[in-house]
């Protein structure tokens, strides 16, 4: 997503509008990161982060006491000039009319929270960090299995959705069905969550349409989760050779983010969920340090050198 209307973050952070409602789906935020703007009531204008959201705390509204109302609202009418895209005065800070004429005069909207200044600032830092990273959407079924996030793919029809409802079953979380939007919002992780319009549904091939958080509980669902693994499910090919071992580590990239990757082989008689879940649990070991495919190979190395210098 490239923008964030205003209205997404009133409805979000729940704030209070005070001017200019009939703007907030018009006005888009364009940025993650937001600006106290101390140095601009100040007069200091070079560098300024007009693009971000402005956030008002006790320090702005003290500073701006003390210089009064007939200077503070010089300032405050240069700053809503380079058309910022709101105003939020936090700790439920009173407004002062002056500022709420020169919203209407500039079409700024102005907003109020209860919110201490540094939570709410970090909330929102969180938040639009989230809804601005870049995204993509792919087929398959995300999971939290053991707290890793785990990313099903593989053909349609392949039983995907039938792996994930037996994982319901033993507990773990469903994110999302068939469709998996994926945000890129650092180097190192990936954010994987549903479209707004199938989240918590489920399409079972012969049955239909279930809705995994109303038949099993709220317990069963998942707004959002890190993708930390991905399987891809396939048809049993016996001529193909399988990783018997894991010694070696594949990857696949996702927005130029690389996530573990396995390739599982379905067929008559494997339980699907089963697998799922030792390779979440295997992985989880491989990042607390044990990887079981090494110590199998130590111990034959070591089995091995024992029995050439034994003869």
């Amino acid at each position: 997503m490239d923008t964030v209307s205003i209205r997404r973050l009133v409805d979000h952070q729940e704030l209070k509008i005070l001017t200019c409602e009939e703007r907030m789906d018009d006005i888009r935020i364009t940025q993650s990161d937001i600006n106290r703007p101390a140095l601009q009531l100040a007069g200091f204008f070079d560098y300024f982060d007009h693009h971000r959201v402005q956030i008002i705390g006790q320090v702005e509204y003290t500073f701006m006491e003390k210089q009064g109302i007939e200077k503070s609202t010089e300032m405050m009418e240069q700053i809503m000039s380079y058309k910022v895209p709101c105003i939020v005065f936090c700790r439920n800070i009173p407004v002062a009319q002056e500022f709420l004429d020169l919203s209407e005069k500039h079409g700024v909207p102005i907003l109020q929270t209860g919110k201490e200044t540094s939570a709410f600032s970090a909330e929102v830092t969180r938040w639009l960090h989230v809804e601005l990273a870049p995204m993509i959407s792919i087929h398959g079924v995300l999971v939290d299995i053991f707290g890793e996030g785990v990313l099903l793919t593989g053909e349609s029809g392949i039983g995907k959705s039938e792996v994930a409802l037996e994982l319901i079953h033993r507990g773990h979380r469903l994110v999302s069905d068939d469709v998996v939007e994926i945000r890129r919002v650092s180097d190192e992780t990936l954010i994987g969550q549903a479209p707004d319009i199938t989240r918590h549904f489920i399409e079972l091939r012969g049955i239909g349409i279930i809705d995994a958080k109303t038949l099993f509980g709220v317990e069963s669902v998942k707004d959002t989760m890190t993708i930390d693994l991905v399987l891809q499910l396939e048809e049993w090919n016996r001529e193909k050779e399988y990783d018997r071992m894991g010694l070696q580590d594949n990857y696949i990239e996702y927005l130029g983010n690389k996530v573990p990757i396995h390739n599982i082989p379905i067929r008559p008689g494997r339980n699907g969920a089963i697998i799922c879940e030792s390779a979440a649990v295997n992985f989880r070991q491989k990042k607390m340090g044990y990887n079981a495919a090494e110590e199998l190979y130590k111990r034959l190395a070591n089995n091995m050198g024992s029995q050439f210098f034994a003869d």
